[in-house]
């Protein structure tokens, strides 16, 4: 028997009730009609539509699934439940151990949330962002806290034991105490994960036209930091370790599927605009929604925006970039049976360089980041470019 690979599974759900004014993902407004189709065209994907030729319930094993949007909390329950039905069909799910859904306070109901439950469902990440109502508008989220609140009581109503906490800092006119604040809050209802990421302001939002490049005033630079310090210090202070850059769990509530992007398994998006990576080849999905429709509509492949083979060296570049995002690090046996190269050899400069800084620290087997390094992890990380 031959033993089959892991795989992790993204569905993007483009859907939001109004797009935030920070947000750059490939998400949109949309009626109830065109949803409805987007999820008929989504089925007809999983469950038709050529996958670059691969039988993926034969040759792997799903481990994660994880719908993320936009804001897949939009969708009613009969609707995840039909598109977990089809995975089934399409993909070996019998061993799923995390099933993620996204869900914004202001979209979940009590029977929503139980319905996902019952489809399979077993872990929710709710985008709070903040407990300030004045910084939520800010933000242009459709909530409150309250309404945060109340979605929160309803997960674990529903069942829902595995709840991430999504937060943001940096957000303008954001105070420390305003920040602490947030943070003493969430810690008081104890999720089993935070994940606290640092505003950044993109190009094509609506906060890039109002800010500019540059970004607003406020927060300033010793604020933010001070921040990012904060959030590692009253988390860990809780009980939460950090695992990954920006994000905190309870012990054995590390979340799998960002996990395994991280450690290069292997996954497949479905959905517009999603991205796979199969064997070292890259690849995404069109993020035209009309077009997607149209190509799964017909059974047909979905056109893809991106098509490439990784090099040897950009696969190292990316076991690099991204297993130093985790705590824990990497592992230069690991490296070696990946690449049958010695790390130390690849990367004997960079790793001379960022020891002498005090940015790296090697253990044995292990290296990874120090404190220091991953305060400036992203400096740190470009050494790794071949």
């Amino acid at each position: 028997m031959i033993d089959k690979k892991k795989l992790g599974i993204y569905v993007h759900i483009p859907f939001c009730i109004r797009k935030c004014l920070y947000c750059d993902f490939l998400s949109d407004t949309a009626d109830t009609n065109v949803r409805k189709q987007y999820i008929e065209a989504l089925v007809n994907e999983i469950c038709s539509c050529p996958l670059k030729d691969i039988d993926y319930k034969s040759q792997y094993t799903v481990d994660t699934i994880f719908f993320g949007g936009g804001t897949p909390s939009v969708l009613e329950g009969d609707q995840i439940d039909e598109i977990m039905k089809a995975l089934a069909f399409r993909f070996d799910i019998s061993k799923v151990r995390e099933v993620t859904i996204e869900c914004n306070p202001g979209t979940a109901t009590l029977d929503k949330l139980e319905s996902y439950k019952k489809s399979g469902i077993n872990r929710l990440s709710i985008g709070l962002q903040s407990a300030n109502d004045d910084e939520l508008k800010t933000l242009g989220r459709i909530h409150d806290y309250k309404q945060f609140l109340e979605t929160f009581k309803m997960a674990r109503e529903a069942g829902f034991d595995n709840i991430n906490i999504d937060l943001m800092s940096a957000i303008p006119g954001q105070s420390l105490d305003s920040y602490k604040d947030t943070l003493n809050k969430v810690i008081s209802l104890t999720p089993e994960h935070i994940s606290s990421y640092s505003l950044i302001i993109e190009e094509g939002t609506p906060f890039y036209d109002m800010y500019g490049e540059s970004g607003p005033d406020e927060p300033d630079e010793d604020t933010e930091r001070e921040m990012y310090y904060m959030t590692e210090r009253l988390l860990n202070e809780a009980g939460y370790h950090r695992y990954e850059i920006s994000n905190y769990s309870l012990e054995g509530y590390e979340c799998r599927h960002n996990s395994s992007y991280w450690t290069g398994t292997d996954y497949i998006g479905l959905g517009i605009g999603a991205a796979s990576l199969i064997d070292g080849v890259r690849y995404s999905n069109t993020s035209d929604l009309y077009s997607y429709m149209k190509a799964c509509s017909k059974a047909a492949e979905v056109l893809t925006e991106e098509y490439r083979i990784l090099s040897q060296n950009e696969r190292m570049e990316e076991f690099m970039f991204l297993g130093l995002r985790m705590i824990r690090g990497i592992s230069a046996k690991e490296f070696k049976e990946r690449f049958s190269q010695d790390i130390y050899a690849v990367y004997a400069k960079p790793l001379e360089k960022l020891v002498k800084d005090g940015l790296i620290i090697i253990n044995g087997d292990n290296i990874k980041l120090t404190s220091k390094g991953i305060d400036v992890s992203n400096t740190a990380l470009a050494n790794f470019l071949l």
